[in-house]
This record gives C-alpha cells, sequence and structure tokens, in this order.
C-alpha cells in the first residue's frame, strides 16, 4: 500500500480483541477518517438509504460523498436535512438484509473514492478485495483474552460476557460467509492477521504504521 496515494485500509476484528480502537489510532496517526458500524446503521436507521437513494444521490451530484459527509458526520451523529430525507412508509424505509449490505458496499465505495480513511468491518476486505490501494487486516486474540476485555468495558460476568461474544462471532461469520463466500477467519483474505493479547492497542497501530512504511 503507497500511503502517499488515496488509500482505504480495512480492519476486521474480533468481539474483544480491541480492533476497533486499534482502526481509530490507526487512522489518527494516519491522518484520515475512521470509519465504522455506526455511520453505516446511522444512514439506516436516520435516511433508509437503498441502492436505488444512493445512485439517485451520486447522479444528482458529482461530488455526492462530500456533500453526503456534510450531513453525516463521523460516528453516525446526524443533522436533519431535507434532501436526504426518505418519506415514511415509502417502500425504502424497511431494508432487507440484501439491500442493506448492497447499500453499505455503495456507501463504503463512495467513501473510499473520495478520501483516504480507515474503515472497521462491514466486510471491507470483500469490498476492496480489488481496490488498487488496499491494506486489508484481521486482528484477533484468544477467547479468555476477549472475554476478560469485555467484561471490563461492559460490565459483565465472565458468563454473559462469554455467551455474548459467541453470539456475536456467529452472526458476523454467517454475515460474512452469505454475501462473500467465503470466512472472515480465511487469512487469504488479509494482508496483516495480528493477535491483540500480548500487544496494546497503541503498539499494534505503530505496527501497523510501520509496515506501510
Amino acid at each position: 500500500m503507497n500511503k502517499n496515494e488515496k488509500f482505504v485500509i480495512t480492519i476486521n476484528r474480533e468481539l474483544g480483541s480491541g480492533g476497533r480502537t486499534v482502526g481509530e489510532k490507526l487512522a489518527e496517526r494516519l491522518g484520515v477518517s475512521f470509519y465504522d458500524k455506526a455511520l453505516i446503521k446511522a444512514l439506516e436507521e436516520k435516511y433508509h438509504l437503498t441502492v436505488e437513494e444512493i445512485e439517485k444521490l451520486k447522479g444528482q451530484k458529482n461530488n455526492w460523498w462530500s456533500d453526503f459527509k456534510r450531513v453525516v458526520s463521523v460516528g453516525g451523529a446526524l443533522h436533519q436535512s431535507a434532501y436526504y430525507q426518505v418519506p415514511v412508509g415509502s417502500k425504502s424505509e424497511l431494508l432487507t438484509t440484501a439491500d442493506l449490505f448492497h447499500a453499505e458496499t455503495e456507501i463504503l465505495e463512495g467513501i473510499a473514492e473520495n478520501e483516504s480513511c480507515v474503515i472497521a468491518g462491514r466486510c471491507g476486505f470483500f469490498v476492496f478485495r480489488n481496490h488498487p490501494n488496499h491494506l486489508s487486516i484481521l486482528i484477533l486474540a484468544p477467547l479468555e483474552y476477549r472475554i476478560q476485555r469485555v467484561m471490563k468495558k461492559k460490565g459483565l460476568s465472565h458468563e454473559d460476557a462469554e455467551k455474548i461474544i459467541r453470539q456475536v462471532d456467529r452472526m458476523r461469520e454467517n454475515y460474512v460467509t452469505k454475501y462473500t463466500n467465503s470466512s472472515r477467519y480465511d487469512a487469504r483474505n488479509y494482508n496483516l492477521v495480528i493477535s491483540s493479547d500480548e500487544r496494546t492497542e497503541d503498539e499494534i497501530a505503530d505496527l501497523i504504521v510501520r509496515y506501510i512504511g
């Protein structure tokens, strides 16, 4: 990956591995924006965007993503804008999973077309598999390490933390398998696979920066 040209870094991570924090720190070090499911979820809930709506926006404005970004801030905080509203009760109000996946893909591609960025999750390794300047990363950790992190962060019991982790693991794997015909654990999908149990988030971010060069 050439950091002197427009690039996209995608991070897949296990719940409790610290991958999201690594993504934020990496984006900060590289001076680019960080995007995760918060943005996509906000779009889904607030604007009910489908591929059709996104294509309409792209057709109406040459620099559609820059304009859209002024409406939806990083992290999912939204502001009112009639231009982007979809009427309640319209066909697009309720999205099927397939609709949402394709809408997310359009959004992610729109981001990468207009700026360098770090994207966590959202099948980024698959969406950008043919991108000319893409670095794909998987961050994982042993189960017990993840359980302890989730227990501390969420104030949960060991049993509840493990239950949540296993549910999320299963949900994410099913989602990835359905839409990419691959496993999110397939190392062939990544340039870097990093275990976080012996490193801090800062150390991992620094490691990635050194790898990029």
